[in-house]
Protein backbone atom coordinates (compact mmCIF):
# COMPACT_ATOMS: atom_id res chain seq x y z
CA UNK A 1 0.00 0.00 0.00
CA UNK A 2 1.65 3.01 -1.38
CA UNK A 3 1.71 6.60 0.79
CA UNK A 4 -1.77 8.10 0.41
CA UNK A 5 -2.72 11.79 -0.21
CA UNK A 6 -3.96 13.90 3.05
CA UNK A 7 -5.20 17.38 2.76
CA UNK A 8 -1.90 20.20 2.61
CA UNK A 9 -0.34 17.52 0.73
CA UNK A 10 1.97 18.36 -2.04
CA UNK A 11 0.73 16.85 -5.67
CA UNK A 12 2.08 17.00 -9.06
CA UNK A 13 -0.35 16.82 -11.52
CA UNK A 14 0.50 15.32 -15.42
CA UNK A 15 -2.32 16.55 -17.72
CA UNK A 16 -3.32 14.16 -20.77
CA UNK A 17 -0.85 16.98 -22.73
CA UNK A 18 1.81 16.28 -20.82
CA UNK A 19 1.81 20.07 -18.55
CA UNK A 20 2.45 19.64 -15.26
CA UNK A 21 1.19 21.72 -12.11
CA UNK A 22 2.06 21.26 -8.34
CA UNK A 23 -0.69 22.11 -6.05
CA UNK A 24 -1.09 21.89 -2.63
CA UNK A 25 -4.33 19.29 -1.71
CA UNK A 26 -7.15 22.04 -0.19
CA UNK A 27 -10.81 20.84 0.71
CA UNK A 28 -13.80 22.16 -1.58
CA UNK A 29 -10.81 23.66 -4.02
CA UNK A 30 -11.23 23.10 -7.76
CA UNK A 31 -8.14 23.37 -9.75
CA UNK A 32 -8.86 24.61 -13.50
CA UNK A 33 -6.19 24.34 -16.19
CA UNK A 34 -7.04 24.67 -20.14
CA UNK A 35 -7.50 20.89 -20.13
CA UNK A 36 -10.40 21.41 -17.58
CA UNK A 37 -10.51 21.11 -13.59
CA UNK A 38 -10.67 18.70 -11.12
CA UNK A 39 -11.98 18.87 -7.03
CA UNK A 40 -8.64 18.54 -5.02
CA UNK A 41 -11.31 16.95 -2.32
CA UNK A 42 -11.46 14.04 -4.60
CA UNK A 43 -7.91 13.29 -4.11
CA UNK A 44 -7.55 13.02 0.33
CA UNK A 45 -7.36 9.57 1.32
CA UNK A 46 -6.06 8.07 -2.30
CA UNK A 47 -3.02 6.44 -3.06
CA UNK A 48 0.26 8.75 -5.34
CA UNK A 49 -0.15 7.77 -8.66
CA UNK A 50 -4.24 8.02 -8.91
CA UNK A 51 -5.48 8.38 -12.28
CA UNK A 52 -8.47 10.80 -12.72
CA UNK A 53 -10.46 12.81 -15.30
CA UNK A 54 -11.13 16.34 -15.17
CA UNK A 55 -14.65 17.86 -16.25
CA UNK A 56 -13.58 17.98 -19.65
CA UNK A 57 -12.07 14.32 -20.19
CA UNK A 58 -8.67 14.75 -19.80
CA UNK A 59 -6.42 11.98 -18.20
CA UNK A 60 -4.50 12.98 -15.51
CA UNK A 61 -2.23 11.31 -13.18
CA UNK A 62 -1.84 12.54 -9.00
CA UNK A 63 2.07 12.01 -8.65
CA UNK A 64 4.21 12.08 -6.01
CA UNK A 65 6.38 15.59 -6.42
CA UNK A 66 10.22 14.57 -5.74
CA UNK A 67 12.46 17.67 -4.20
CA UNK A 68 13.35 19.19 -8.00
CA UNK A 69 9.39 19.22 -8.71
CA UNK A 70 9.07 21.46 -5.78
CA UNK A 71 12.09 23.99 -5.72
CA UNK A 72 11.76 24.43 -9.62
CA UNK A 73 8.28 26.13 -8.52
CA UNK A 74 9.77 28.14 -6.00
CA UNK A 75 9.91 31.90 -6.11
CA UNK A 76 12.69 32.98 -8.11
CA UNK A 77 14.47 36.54 -7.60
CA UNK A 78 17.94 35.26 -8.89
CA UNK A 79 18.73 33.13 -11.61
CA UNK A 80 18.45 29.12 -10.58
CA UNK A 81 20.71 26.26 -10.83
CA UNK A 82 19.24 23.67 -13.38
CA UNK A 83 18.19 20.12 -12.47
CA UNK A 84 20.66 18.58 -14.45
CA UNK A 85 23.54 20.75 -13.09
CA UNK A 86 22.16 20.04 -9.42
CA UNK A 87 22.77 16.39 -9.31
CA UNK A 88 26.42 16.71 -10.25
CA UNK A 89 26.86 19.08 -7.56
CA UNK A 90 25.31 16.50 -5.05
CA UNK A 91 27.50 13.85 -6.61
CA UNK A 92 31.11 15.87 -7.35
CA UNK A 93 30.61 17.87 -3.91
CA UNK A 94 30.32 14.28 -1.99
CA UNK A 95 27.35 15.66 -0.22
CA UNK A 96 25.12 12.78 2.06
CA UNK A 97 23.64 12.55 5.18
CA UNK A 98 25.60 14.32 7.72
CA UNK A 99 27.89 16.01 5.65
CA UNK A 100 28.70 20.08 7.02
CA UNK A 101 28.17 21.61 3.54
CA UNK A 102 28.95 25.83 2.74
CA UNK A 103 27.02 27.31 0.05
CA UNK A 104 27.51 30.71 -0.82
CA UNK A 105 24.95 32.75 -3.11
CA UNK A 106 21.40 31.76 -1.12
CA UNK A 107 19.59 33.57 -4.45
CA UNK A 108 16.30 31.89 -5.07
CA UNK A 109 17.53 28.76 -2.25
CA UNK A 110 16.87 26.22 -5.08
CA UNK A 111 20.52 24.99 -4.32
CA UNK A 112 20.20 25.14 -0.87
CA UNK A 113 17.13 23.50 -0.30
CA UNK A 114 18.48 20.26 -2.15
CA UNK A 115 21.89 20.49 -0.31
CA UNK A 116 19.75 20.25 3.04
CA UNK A 117 17.24 17.35 1.29
CA UNK A 118 20.50 15.65 1.13
CA UNK A 119 22.57 16.07 4.56
CA UNK A 120 19.79 15.78 6.87
CA UNK A 121 18.84 14.50 9.29
CA UNK A 122 22.44 14.98 10.89
CA UNK A 123 24.02 17.06 8.23
CA UNK A 124 23.69 21.33 8.11
CA UNK A 125 23.94 23.65 5.34
CA UNK A 126 25.42 27.01 6.00
CA UNK A 127 24.31 29.41 3.31
CA UNK A 128 25.50 32.89 2.84
CA UNK A 129 24.34 35.90 0.33
CA UNK A 130 25.04 39.43 0.77
CA UNK A 131 21.35 40.22 0.47
CA UNK A 132 19.12 40.39 3.49
CA UNK A 133 16.17 40.19 0.58
CA UNK A 134 17.02 36.92 -1.16
CA UNK A 135 18.04 35.31 2.50
CA UNK A 136 14.67 36.17 3.89
CA UNK A 137 12.64 34.54 0.48
CA UNK A 138 14.98 31.63 1.23
CA UNK A 139 14.21 31.42 4.61
CA UNK A 140 10.61 31.24 3.92
CA UNK A 141 10.93 28.88 1.66
CA UNK A 142 12.59 26.58 3.65
CA UNK A 143 10.34 26.55 5.90
CA UNK A 144 7.26 25.60 3.81
CA UNK A 145 9.44 22.77 3.08
CA UNK A 146 10.39 21.58 6.07
CA UNK A 147 14.37 21.85 5.39
CA UNK A 148 15.34 25.17 7.51
CA UNK A 149 16.11 23.04 10.72
CA UNK A 150 19.27 21.80 8.31
CA UNK A 151 20.43 25.29 7.23
CA UNK A 152 21.55 28.05 8.72
CA UNK A 153 21.55 31.48 6.50
CA UNK A 154 23.84 34.66 6.77
CA UNK A 155 24.43 37.15 5.70
CA UNK A 156 27.85 38.18 4.28
CA UNK A 157 30.58 37.52 1.99
CA UNK A 158 33.05 34.81 1.76
CA UNK A 159 35.40 36.25 0.27
CA UNK A 160 36.00 38.63 2.97
CA UNK A 161 35.81 36.00 5.97
CA UNK A 162 34.22 32.06 6.68
CA UNK A 163 33.17 31.63 10.12
CA UNK A 164 33.28 27.48 9.59
CA UNK A 165 36.09 25.25 9.83
CA UNK A 166 36.04 21.56 8.99
CA UNK A 167 33.62 21.40 6.57
CA UNK A 168 33.26 18.36 4.46
CA UNK A 169 32.06 20.33 1.14
CA UNK A 170 31.88 24.21 0.25
CA UNK A 171 29.63 25.57 -3.19
CA UNK A 172 30.40 28.99 -4.54
CA UNK A 173 27.71 30.56 -6.59
CA UNK A 174 29.19 33.98 -6.78
CA UNK A 175 30.71 36.40 -9.61
CA UNK A 176 34.15 36.36 -8.22
CA UNK A 177 34.67 32.67 -6.67
CA UNK A 178 37.80 32.86 -7.26
CA UNK A 179 38.74 35.54 -4.35
CA UNK A 180 37.08 32.87 -1.65
CA UNK A 181 39.29 30.09 -2.66
CA UNK A 182 41.76 31.10 0.08
CA UNK A 183 39.33 31.55 2.66
CA UNK A 184 37.96 28.20 1.31
CA UNK A 185 41.36 26.11 1.97
CA UNK A 186 41.13 27.45 6.00
CA UNK A 187 37.51 26.51 6.54
CA UNK A 188 37.45 22.75 4.90
CA UNK A 189 38.50 20.03 6.44
CA UNK A 190 41.64 17.92 4.78
CA UNK A 191 40.42 16.28 1.89
CA UNK A 192 37.61 18.48 1.56
CA UNK A 193 35.22 19.23 -1.55
CA UNK A 194 35.79 22.91 -3.59
CA UNK A 195 32.82 23.33 -6.02
CA UNK A 196 32.36 26.40 -8.06
CA UNK A 197 29.62 27.27 -10.31
CA UNK A 198 30.31 29.95 -13.24
CA UNK A 199 28.64 30.71 -16.66
CA UNK A 200 31.60 32.34 -18.23
CA UNK A 201 34.97 30.53 -18.88
CA UNK A 202 36.76 33.68 -17.91
CA UNK A 203 35.56 33.21 -14.22
CA UNK A 204 36.75 29.38 -14.40
CA UNK A 205 40.65 30.17 -15.37
CA UNK A 206 40.81 32.53 -12.15
CA UNK A 207 39.21 30.24 -10.20
CA UNK A 208 41.29 27.31 -11.54
CA UNK A 209 44.74 29.67 -10.83
CA UNK A 210 43.66 30.30 -7.58
CA UNK A 211 42.81 26.92 -6.68
CA UNK A 212 46.22 25.95 -8.16
CA UNK A 213 47.84 28.91 -5.89
CA UNK A 214 46.09 27.83 -2.80
CA UNK A 215 46.89 23.91 -1.75
CA UNK A 216 44.33 22.49 -3.96
CA UNK A 217 44.86 19.29 -6.14
CA UNK A 218 42.31 17.03 -8.28
CA UNK A 219 41.29 20.53 -10.54
CA UNK A 220 38.44 19.62 -12.68
CA UNK A 221 36.15 21.70 -15.14
CA UNK A 222 33.31 19.99 -16.46
CA UNK A 223 30.55 21.38 -18.84
CA UNK A 224 26.97 19.41 -19.01
CA UNK A 225 24.52 19.29 -21.65
CA UNK A 226 21.26 17.58 -21.52
CA UNK A 227 18.96 17.04 -25.17
CA UNK A 228 15.99 14.82 -24.84
CA UNK A 229 14.44 12.41 -27.00
CA UNK A 230 10.96 12.13 -28.84
CA UNK A 231 10.31 8.54 -28.35
CA UNK A 232 7.62 7.37 -31.14
CA UNK A 233 8.33 4.03 -32.72
CA UNK A 234 9.73 4.59 -36.46
CA UNK A 235 9.81 8.32 -35.89
CA UNK A 236 11.83 8.43 -32.77
CA UNK A 237 14.65 11.40 -33.09
CA UNK A 238 16.08 13.87 -30.55
CA UNK A 239 14.03 16.80 -29.84
CA UNK A 240 14.84 20.44 -31.19
CA UNK A 241 15.53 22.21 -28.59
CA UNK A 242 17.71 21.19 -25.81
CA UNK A 243 19.38 22.63 -22.76
CA UNK A 244 22.91 23.51 -23.34
CA UNK A 245 25.18 26.13 -21.76
CA UNK A 246 24.02 26.26 -18.16
CA UNK A 247 27.34 26.76 -16.09
CA UNK A 248 30.41 25.63 -15.80
CA UNK A 249 31.25 23.09 -12.85
CA UNK A 250 34.83 23.08 -11.41
CA UNK A 251 36.09 20.83 -8.79
CA UNK A 252 38.74 20.04 -6.36
CA UNK A 253 40.00 18.81 -3.33
CA UNK A 254 41.79 20.75 -0.01
CA UNK A 255 45.34 19.15 -0.03
CA UNK A 256 47.88 19.54 3.01
CA UNK A 257 49.97 21.85 3.15
CA UNK A 258 52.93 19.58 3.84
CA UNK A 259 51.92 17.24 0.97
CA UNK A 260 54.32 16.89 -1.86
CA UNK A 261 51.38 15.71 -4.05
CA UNK A 262 50.49 19.54 -5.98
Amino acid sequence: MGEVIQEGSRVLFLTEKKKRYLVKVKPGIRFHTSEGYVDLSELIGKRYGTKLVSNTGSVWFALKPTIIDIVMKMPRPTQVVYPKDLGAIIILGNIRSGSRVLEAGTGSGVLTAVIASYVMPNGMVYSYDLSEEYLENARKQLDELGLLPYVKLKQGDVTVAIEERDLDTIVLDIPTPWLAVPNAYEALSDGGTFVSLSPTIEQVVETVEALNSNGFADVTTIELLMRTLRVKRGMTRPDHIMRAHTVYITTAKKACRDSSDY
